[in-house]
């Protein structure tokens, strides 16, 4: 489908821009720069390999906004959003039209509040997508991210179209629904992770070598993408971050958020939230999520 086809209200040829290029920003919009042929980026840091690739770096907020038709925001949350939309410099002072994709790992409260806010501020004029991805550093490179939408329909068709390119795309709901997904997600992938934490400290404790269990569990209903992904970092005790450990307690947060909208009282996911917050009081926090097997072995020591 082309761009033009997917909504009355997407341009023919739609200009696309990128905020945030960290360790999942960065990767897809590469991908975005070879599928799109041009693209904007606006970022703390300038990304050599990017701009060398042909992307073409704005200073302000607004200079971006002034370049393009749409924005993929990959910032870790939106607090870090907000000074973007002031002032200025900032994305709304461009005063042009634009779907803003809100790629962070975010509250679903949140992202609705700010639609509701930028309906207000720009009659409309700005639009909003919610499209957290899952898949990890790993996914964004290889382009086969998960992407969970949430919005109106043609908003999130073209979203589709745009960011095919770094995974599979699915409309799940009004706006928030994507970061209800995500927060789900985010409970499963905790879980896991804390769980393989475990089981491997138990293991190696009782001669078994980490290695050789995770070969056991990959074949049966305990192997995992996660437990591929991780399996080398959890070998080698190299936590060097990926996605930090720290984002967890956040994201968890959304979860006990939307357990609390819904009137649902889980059993897991108090405890859970009580291990990553010790987690990140114990100073691993800025690791690896994989980090979670140090944090069991030294707990308690």
């Amino acid at each position: 489908m082309r761009i033009d086809d997917a909504s009355s209200t997407a341009p023919a040829r739609a200009r696309l821009g990128v905020i945030g290029l960290g360790s999942m920003g960065e990767p897809m919009a590469g991908h975005l720069l070879a599928a799109h042929s041009t693209l904007v980026v606006h970022s703390r840091t300038r990304k050599a390999s990017l701009l060398e690739a042909g992307a073409t770096w704005t200073d302000t907020p607004r200079e971006l906004a002034e370049q393009v038709d749409a924005i993929l925001v990959m910032l870790p949350d939106l607090p870090q959003l907000a000074p973007m939309l002031e002032g200025p410099d900032s994305l709304l002072a461009a005063g042009t039209e634009l779907l803003l994709m809100i790629g962070s790992t975010s509250s679903p409260r949140g992202v609705r509040e700010l639609a509701d806010r930028l309906v207000g501020e720009t009659g409309g004029r700005v639009r909003l997508v919610d499209v957290p991805v899952s898949g990890g550093e790993s996914g964004a490179r290889a382009g086969t991210l998960s992407i969970m939408a949430g919005g109106e329909s043609d908003d999130v068709e073209w979203a589709r179209t745009l960011l095919d390119p770094c995974g599979t795309v699915r409309h799940l709901g009004p706006l928030g629904a994507g970061e209800v997904a995500k927060a789900c997600n985010q409970m499963i992938v905790g879980a896991t992770m804390m769980a393989i934490s475990e089981a491997t400290v138990l293991a190696e404790r009782s001669g078994i070598a980490p290695a050789d269990l995770f070969e056991v569990l990959e074949g049966g209903y305990a192997g995992s993408t996660l437990l591929a992904d991780k399996r080398d970092k959890l070998v080698t005790g190299d936590y060097s971050p990926g996605g930090i450990a720290a984002y967890m307690t956040k994201d968890l947060g959304f979860a006990a958020d939307v357990a609390e909208d819904t009137g649902t009282s889980p059993a897991l996911l108090g405890a859970l939230r009580g291990a990553y917050d010790e987690l990140v009081a114990a100073g691993l926090g800025e690791e690896d999520l994989s980090v979670a097997r140090r944090f069991v072995a030294e707990r308690g020591a």
